[in-house]
């Protein structure tokens, strides 16, 4: 199955279990993985695991651990670089009072962003990273962090291994269901870009401008 140029089928069989939780770890928690398309690699591992390529369970139990403690470098690396933050110049590319925001906006939907974050590419990368820098309480960053690991990991290895186990020919679909997924996930970034360039306009109109 070609996907993004490279056979996504045999990549996942070459990495094995070490290569997906090497793959899962870097997305999840580290600014090289943002690229990373770790929500065609579960699905498709989960359908592998259908063929008696993976245990099941085993790469479930891989995956989650793979998630869970990626969003916790990530958030620790957020947490040492954020106090650094606050001790440098405005520039073009910086300013203290972005970041003064991202730890309100954290305090207040952190749990939620944290979560929901796991099913969206790029995000997912980033959003432990700022939890760290706006200082997120720690006990609610791990709990909900555990809750959405679990959910993403353990839900998409299900759905690949339900669909390889109950759908007859379901490697011939493969592609069309990755690129749902694919769409599923990006979606949510669009309609909030979508959002906030409406909320600007409104804002923009309010003022004369």
């Amino acid at each position: 199955m070609n996907y993004l140029g490279f056979d996504l089928i045999e990549t996942i069989k070459a990495a094995g279990y070490v290569g997906l939780f090497i793959i899962i770890f870097a997305e999840t928690g580290l600014f090289l993985g943002f690229f990373l398309p770790g929500d065609s690699l579960i699905f498709v591992a989960g359908f592998l695991a259908s063929q008696g390529f993976f245990g099941p369970v085993a790469l479930a139990v891989i995956l989650f651990v793979a998630a869970f403690t990626g969003n916790l470098a990530g958030y620790e690396f957020g947490r040492r670089v954020g106090p650094k933050l606050f001790s440098r110049e405005d520039s073009l590319l910086f300013r203290k009072d972005h970041v003064t925001k991202t730890k309100r906006f954290y305090d207040k939907y952190g749990g939620k962003t944290v979560m929901i974050a796991r099913f969206v590419p790029i995000v997912r990368t980033f959003a432990p990273i700022l939890a760290g820098v706006a200082e997120m309480k720690y006990p609610v960053f791990l709990a909900y962090n555990l809750a959405g690991a679990a959910l993403w990991t353990i839900g998409l290895v299900a759905l690949g291994y339900f669909l390889g186990t109950s759908v007859p020919d379901i490697d011939k679909y493969l592609l069309p269901i990755v690129l749902v997924i694919v769409v599923v996930s990006v979606l949510p970034g669009f309609i909030h870009l979508y959002r906030d360039s409406q909320e600007m306009k409104r804002e923009k109109v309010a003022k004369g401008e």
